[in-house]
């Protein structure tokens, strides 16, 4: 059992003060919370307990004693584990050998597949996965990767296991098997630093609760501490409506889609959305939602069916004329996806103009700039400037940017998945309002969502997929979660009938 203690700790980046004096305590066997707004400075200091970063000043002590965590080696020597937030996989490699990486069982200089797959099925034992083995990691949905990650960090048998947004991509049944998992731990001395989003989950999983605020400690209480209190903590203020209400009177079609079918993700998908309509697509993982919206954009090649924007048919993964008819859209995976990570902000806004405003075949960067610093006023995007490389914001800031550069093009129909995956409450409502702009301002939206209240809370009408088939319509207002599972799960019922 090992006590992890951080004693006023600060760390800046250039004129950037991150953290100001944190001081906090990990016990054995509890679960320690972060919690915050992006940019709060979370990420940070579990970067400094992990070896990747170093503090400017303060001090780091195990069970009492002062310690240096100069790099990643040193961290794993001490027993601290991290799950980060951005998944640490190698895509082309093997399920296994992505569980086991770093120690791959040999014999006689040869990598000992018998023992390798023998050691990843117990680690993926932990998790109650069912994978195959031999799959290349990067064949699998973020859910997928997710939980390879943790199953990867739970292997090591660590004393003190960061958890950073472990969840965010998870379903609710995933969530559960995750924190018996950390129960379970828990009864075995484990000290844990968990950070989420879903304050819903604190009170269940967590014991302490550090909030975080402009890289100051500005409270640690109970993790039952109500979510209202929670939120005006992390935010300096309260927030009256998570979802911003809106009256947008539905107009003419602006896409829809017949028959669409992809031979293994989806088959006969239908539906439509209007100007000034919010259309949620609710399910499980692998229900094929994602899928959908990806053929849709242009991004992967559908078998059949059809797609018009704004009245108009365009075939198979014509993706600039998709843009030029009005079609954005925001992926679930914004870093891999959504964002040159090394480019400014400005850059990054301006891609899907760059050529439909070019003249002569040369782009307008000087408009585009202006432009660009406009959108992200607009957007109240957090940054020093849109010089700034993108890599450098919070996730949610990142978001607003993937929004901004539909925005900029002009686009009236966003394709959205997963929108707020993995940014905080505040940065949540802020893109709720940016979605009802959208629509307000005459354009559509459809959403793709894991977080029912989000599907409920926002969609005026809800398509529930199931096995790759659209299981049933409901009505935004109204319906319950429990009617959106029991159409989520119909397919999934029958097909274990046959």
């Amino acid at each position: 059992m090992t006590t992890l203690e951080l004693k006023h700790i600060y760390k800046s980046f250039g004129p950037v003060e991150v953290l100001k004096d944190i001081s906090l305590r990990v016990e054995p066997g509890k679960v320690h919370v972060l919690l915050g707004e992006n940019g709060a400075g979370k990420s940070t200091l579990i970067k400094i307990i992990a070896g990747i970063y170093s503090a400017d000043k303060g001090e780091l002590f195990l069970d009492g004693k002062p310690v240096t965590i100069a790099n990643v080696k040193d961290a794993e020597s001490y027993g601290i584990s991290v799950i980060h937030q951005e998944l640490n996989l190698v895509p082309k490699m093997s399920v296994a050998e992505n569980l086991l990486l770093g120690r791959l069982p040999t014999k006689a200089g040869v990598l000992d597949k018998r023992e390798l797959y023998r050691r990843a099925q117990e680690a993926l034992d932990l998790v109650g996965m069912k994978l195959n083995l031999k799959q290349p990691v990067g064949e699998l949905g973020i859910a997928g990767q997710q939980l390879v990650e943790i199953a990867k960090a739970l292997s090591v048998k660590s004393k003190i296991l960061i958890l950073d947004e472990p969840t965010a991509a998870l379903t609710t049944k995933e969530i559960k098997v995750l924190f018996e998992l950390m129960r379970s731990l828990k009864a075995q001395g484990v000290g844990m630093i968990f950070i989420s989003h879903h304050l819903n989950e604190l009170a269940e999983i967590g014991d302490t609760v550090s909030v975080l605020r402009d890289g100051n400690l500005v409270a640690q209480v109970d993790a039952k501490t109500p979510e209202p209190e929670l939120v005006r903590l992390m935010v300096g203020r309260s927030i009256d409506e998570q979802f911003p209400s809106r009256q947008v009177k539905a107009g003419k079609i602006m896409l829809e889609v017949k028959n669409l079918s992809s031979a293994g993700n989806f088959s006969d998908v239908s539906f439509n959305v209007r100007a000034g309509e919010v259309l949620g697509i609710a399910g499980l993982v692998g229900a094929g939602r994602t899928e959908v919206l990806r053929a849709i954009a242009g991004a992967d090649t559908f078998d059949s069916g059809v797609i018009q924007i704004q009245g108009k048919e365009v075939p198979n993964s014509q993706i600039a004329k998709k843009i030029s008819l009005g079609l954005g859209m925001v992926p679930e995976d914004r870093k891999a996806q959504g964002l040159v990570l090394g480019a400014t902000a400005g850059e990054n806004l301006g891609y899907a103009k760059l050529m439909p405003s070019a003249r002569f075949g040369i782009a307008q960067r000087r408009m585009l700039r202006k432009q660009a610093e406009g959108v992200s006023q607009r957007m109240r995007v957090r940054m020093e400037s849109i010089d700034q490389k993108v890599k450098e914001l919070s996730g949610g800031n990142q978001q607003k940017l993937v929004f901004g550069r539909w925005v900029l093009a002009g686009s009236k129909v966003l394709l959205l998945d997963e929108p707020t995956r993995g940014v905080d409450v505040g940065a949540k409502v802020e893109i709720y309002e940016l979605i009802n702009q959208i629509v307000s301002d005459g354009g559509a939206v459809v959403m793709v969502s894991s977080e029912l209240p989000e599907v409920l809370g926002m969609s005026d009408r809800i398509l529930v997929m199931s096995e790759g088939r659209v299981a049933g319509e409901l009505p935004g207002r109204g319906t319950t979660q429990d009617e959106i599972m029991t159409l989520a799960v119909s397919n999934v019922a029958e097909l274990s009938q046959i």
